[in-house]
């Protein structure tokens, strides 16, 4: 009996990456990875899977309705797949005292959050995430300002804009404005959600988490306020100074962006914006996102400072703080605006090697070994057939260059190079192959 056939796909906000994504992909990770290394952050895995007590009530109450649930039959403990990086890190440095503080490490790696699809939003996605441990000083947050700018420069971001804030600050302004202690949760995600629903949305938000009119008022003032870092933070000031936790905030933000600028980091890319929240319970201190402009896609990093996580899993807390990469977001908007360089291809394979036929497959693997040893990408095809079909299949796969050797080339001691954009060809000694290509290469990029 035949078994059932089954229509092939995947759950919904999930996919498949295949060579032709992967290879940008690849392209960007390595980006990342390579601007991490140079900050000093080192690499670091944690399982897919978490215990669910691990990562539950860390995020806020609208994040953990996110968290899938994981298991087996018969299994006898309570597991999730993890929802972010940083929860799992905050384990990591509880199980592991003896780790050097401050601890930098970096990991990219899947998360899994049951979310709405919609365009750059996916139910399983990748995050590069960097994070410092064991140092409260605001050089730590500005080192993460710095990644995002250096990252986004050398990937070709033109334009974006990181938006900068501190938990202390909102925290202030509530008190200010006289919002209650307890509903400061509500203030957060009211205010978390201004770029979405709009000054007007937030004003209803506010009134159905019933704080009274006046104090929405002075609330929406302070939100509006906008300006260069300095400007904004002086009119903080003036306003808030009474507020021992604004003080707080705001001379942290003025750390930090001294710092940004003794790095160098341009001021047109970044600004203090009173009204960036990020949703996030865990935050204790300086926040930061990044978008842009076009396409309208929401965050492609974000980040901040959280202090307090650590303590869930350790009776010593330690400060932490770090940023991370939306690659899936990133990547979206890379493809839209064609900013991927032009060696950056379909497929990873340099040059293809022919087979002429059977007698000759033995001269094939020759070369394409010598390829191979030089460091060439090589990918010899895997039986004779017509040069045409060979051809076509380079084609198809985007290989730029193709060796075809038959047996007066072999006699000759000789090789015909074709380059598969231009179709040009050049009949080469077998001895000067390697160089041959690397020059045709080195004309491309």
């Amino acid at each position: 009996m035949a078994a059932p056939f089954i229509k092939p796909r995947v759950p919904r906000g999930m996919r498949d990456i295949l060579p032709e994504q992967m290879i940008p992909r690849q392209y960007v990770i390595g980006v990342i990875r390579e601007v991490f290394e140079e900050f000093g952050f080192e690499p670091l895995q944690t399982p897919a899977l978490e215990l669910s007590e691990v990562l539950t009530g860390k995020y806020g109450p609208d994040a953990e309705k996110l968290i899938y649930q994981a298991g087996h039959v018969g299994g006898k403990e309570d597991i999730s797949l993890r929802y972010d990086l940083s929860v799992p890190l905050c384990r990591v440095i509880a199980m592991y005292p003896q780790l050097p503080k401050p601890f930098k490490r970096y990991q990219i790696d899947p998360v899994w959050r049951a979310e709405r699809p919609q365009k750059g939003r996916y139910r399983q996605f990748f995050q590069c995430d960097a994070d410092t441990v064991g140092s409260e000083s605001m050089l730590a947050d500005a080192e993460n300002v710095n990644l995002v700018y250096q990252v986004l420069t050398r990937l070709g971001f033109k334009q974006f804009e990181v938006n900068i804030n501190d938990r202390k600050l909102i925290t202030g302004i509530g008190q200010f404005a006289g919002v209650p202690t307890e509903q400061l949760g509500g203030l957060y995600r009211s205010i978390d959600k201004l770029d979405k629903i709009g000054l007007a949305g937030v004003r209803s938000e506010l009134t159905e988490n019933q704080i009274p009119e006046p104090v929405i008022e002075k609330l929406l003032v302070l939100l509006e306020i906008e300006g260069d870092a300095e400007t904004v933070l002086n009119a903080l000031s003036e306003q808030l100074d009474e507020f021992e936790v604004a003080r707080e905030g705001i001379s942290e933000l003025e750390e930090l962006i001294g710092y940004l600028t003794i790095f160098g980091v341009p001021e047109e890319f970044y600004k203090v914006n009173v009204a960036m929240v990020r949703g996030l319970e865990y935050y204790t201190g300086p926040i930061y996102e990044t978008v842009v402009e076009e396409p309208k896609i929401g965050s492609i990093t974000g980040g901040g400072r959280y202090d307090e996580l650590i303590g869930s899993f350790s009776r010593q807390g330690h400060p932490a703080t770090g940023t991370s990469f939306g690659i899936e977001r990133i990547i979206d908007v890379m493809e839209e605006f064609d900013m991927f360089p032009s060696t950056v291809g379909k497929t990873v394979t340099e040059v293809l090697v022919t087979v002429f036929d059977a007698d000759l497959a033995s001269e094939s693997l020759k070369v394409a070994t010598l390829l191979r040893q030089s460091g060439i990408r090589t990918e010899v095809y895997s039986r004779p057939t017509r040069i045409g079909t060979q051809m076509k299949y380079a084609d198809t796969k985007g290989i730029p260059y193709a060796v075809i050797l038959g047996s007066e080339e072999v006699e000759a001691g000789t090789v015909v190079v074709r380059n598969l954009a231009n179709r040009e060809q050049h009949i080469v000694p077998r001895a000067e192959l390697v160089e041959k290509i690397k020059e045709l290469s080195a004309s491309v990029t």
